[in-house]
């Protein structure tokens, strides 16, 4: 079948009808748990043929059911292949809610997926190239499963809030700072007894716009973020808000030499340094991130997540 080349980012009419298809629901779904995926995501996690995936991609779009962010049409001003980016669109917003029975307040992304900008664009797709890269990896290792934010077992009076991991801390000289972390997820390790199988981890997707450290608590800092999370273990607002038993923050961020000055800013908390893991985003993809050495909030100390 010849493949017929349609506007990027413009829907076109004469698209054949389509009939939707147990992958298809399966790949809308999967989009709108990641928020953003790249075509070679959606590639890895449903598996088949990426020439036939490729072609469904382009039919759910022109059929409204995903969404073509134009943040991204910068990437192909500039030439060479660029796999394309899905968000959900507002067919597939609509099947999402007559699956679930609900005006789910998520589903109304379809609406802001047009308008986000490049720089939203760029910090969401991290945090997918990192979450992916988690699934993955606990499917081919098979006795670790995969907890997203929405599986998690949360307190009856979070499960339904609109950002149940939103909150604050006050730290000793009572300046308040708040916290929302990029994502929060959870490993379930097979071979653990119960009430001991799961770790916890909040994930920061650090693009460098941001400095590392500045002079006061006023402005916006890399260290700022790590005082909060300190301050929540210290107060224990993880058990009492949560009820998780543990956690720690992963940071996934540009370079190595930004990890290092992650590392270094550790080193002014007065506890928890090992809360906090580091690695830069380039060596992360080169490996499984379940085996990969993560920098610990320690100089010279590495982890690995089996350790957490």
């Amino acid at each position: 079948m010849e493949f017929i080349r349609h506007p990027r980012f413009k829907r076109v009419a004469e698209i054949a009808p389509i009939q939707l298809t147990e992958r298809d629901r399966e790949i809308i779904r999967t989009v709108h748990r990641h928020r953003f995926l790249r075509s070679t995501h959606v590639t890895a996690l449903i598996g088949g043929s990426p020439t036939q995936l490729l072609r469904r991609l382009q039919r759910l779009f022109h059929h409204g059911y995903l969404e073509r962010p134009r943040a991204q049409i910068d990437y192909f001003h500039r030439g060479g292949s660029q796999p394309m980016v899905y968000g959900l669109g507002s067919k597939g917003a609509a099947l999402l809610r007559q699956e679930s029975g609900s005006a789910r307040r998520d589903l109304n992304w379809s609406l802001k997926n047009r308008g986000i900008d490049r720089l939203f664009l760029e910090h969401a797709l991290l945090i997918s190239d990192v979450m992916v890269g988690f699934e993955l990896a606990c499917r081919k290792f098979g006795r670790v499963r995969l907890l997203t934010c929405d599986q998690l077992p949360l307190p009856d009076e979070l499960r339904n809030h609109r950002e149940p991991f939103r909150w604050q801390v006050t730290l000793s000289n009572r300046h308040k700072l708040g916290l929302i972390p990029d994502q929060v997820f959870a490993l379930e390790f097979a071979d653990r007894p119960p009430g001991r199988n799961r770790a916890f981890f909040f994930l920061e997707a650090d693009r460098a716009t941001m400095p590392v450290v500045r002079q006061n608590l006023s402005q916006t800092s890399f260290f700022r973020k790590l005082l909060a999370y300190e301050a929540t273990w210290t107060q224990g607002l993880h058990r009492s808000q949560f009820g998780f038993h543990r956690f720690r923050v992963i940071t996934v961020t540009s370079s190595r030499q930004r990890v290092e000055s992650m590392v270094a800013a550790c080193q002014n908390l007065e506890r928890g340094h090992g809360l906090f893991l580091f690695a830069d985003r380039h060596s992360l993809a080169q490996t499984d991130p379940l085996a990969y050495d993560w920098k610990v909030g320690r100089p010279q100390d590495t982890a690995r997540l089996f350790d957490s």
